[in-house]
């Protein structure tokens, strides 16, 4: 089967990818099923106008990891409409990567996105980069490792061929084979699935380094479904011509957050009042809403919080 994408550089850039396409569109998150809010953008938000608080620069400053001025974020950059490339293959799109300049921006500091895969990028938080900004639902285990300020909400969506040829249920997944984005809630999950699965019909979980792999194996038919979260699924769908759709509802709403070193309590805080201060003026809505994915949105960012649903 041949895929055809309307332009989507994500899967594009992928090492697995079969097809010669570049970036773009976006679905909100609230119904992976529609294409109809899908906007045809690689261009991020302008946050240039975002002026600096002085007050939150100055605890910024003081934090454990930041230095010579520049706020790092660690992003696995195939997760449109998250972050992802744009058409020149090598700049930074998307809502992850607008709220991190935008973040940036109100601390004073220059940003500077790091690509990363995504299941390094707790283990090198504090290290390699300050945040990590990458579309990273807070779980009780994360949590052990990394602090989390909470800025957005989404929740999961399985995808198939269009007409679901393999009749696939989602409350039965048993004898599928399931593509995944190693490290991800959603590969937890399927994982779960699998080992409830009798032997006679064990569900296989396919695993890649990037969620544009997971993608493209559905499409040409190497695995049957693909799990993510609901806005990336969404964006997935909306860029193959009707050739993928979603099966089922999203499941699982959970908070999603920006990771920080374990304990740096300066830029836990310095970090919270920044995206608060965003959503109180307005330029974290309006950032969502360029990239179409508004029913995600929060109107409290939390450090480490408890309610993660």
């Amino acid at each position: 089967m041949s895929l055809k994408f309307k332009s989507f550089a994500a899967l594009a850039l992928s090492a697995a990818m079969m097809f010669s396409v570049v970036a773009c569109g976006t679905t909100d998150s609230g119904d992976a099923k529609s294409d109809s809010k899908a906007k045809n953008t690689t261009v991020g938000y302008d946050v240039s106008t975002i002026k600096k608080d002085d007050e939150l620069a100055k605890l910024a400053a003081s934090a454990k990891t930041v230095k010579d001025g520049e706020l790092s974020v660690g992003m696995e950059l195939s997760y449109a409409p998250a972050e992802f490339y744009a058409e020149d293959g090598k700049t930074p799109v998307g809502y992850d990567v607008d709220m991190s300049k935008a973040i940036a921006q109100t601390l004073g500091l220059k940003p500077k996105i790091v690509s990363s895969m995504f299941d390094t990028i707790v283990p090198s938080i504090g290290s390699k980069y300050d945040l990590g900004i990458t579309a990273m639902t807070i779980t009780e285990e994360r949590l052990q490792s990394v602090d989390f300020v909470s800025y957005y909400r989404a929740g999961s969506t399985w995808a198939v061929q269009k007409g679901n040829p393999k009749k696939l249920d989602t409350s039965d997944m048993c004898g599928a084979k399931i593509a995944v984005q190693t490290g991800t809630v959603q590969e937890d999950e399927a994982n779960k699935i699998a080992k409830g699965c009798k032997a006679d019909k064990k569900a296989e979980v396919m695993s890649y380094k990037r969620q544009a792999e997971a993608a493209t194996a559905v499409a040409t038919g190497k695995a049957d479904v693909f799990y993510a979260d609901s806005p990336v699924a969404g964006y997935a769908i909306s860029q193959t011509d009707g050739q993928l759709e979603a099966l089922g509802d999203v499941e699982g709403v959970a908070k999603q957050g920006i990771a920080i070193k374990k304990g740096d309590q300066q830029l836990d805080e310095a970090v919270q009042k920044a995206v608060q201060k965003l959503m109180d003026d307005g330029t974290y809505m309006k950032i969502l809403k360029h990239w179409g994915v508004e029913s995600g949105a929060l109107d409290k960012a939390e450090i480490n919080p408890t309610d993660l649903n």
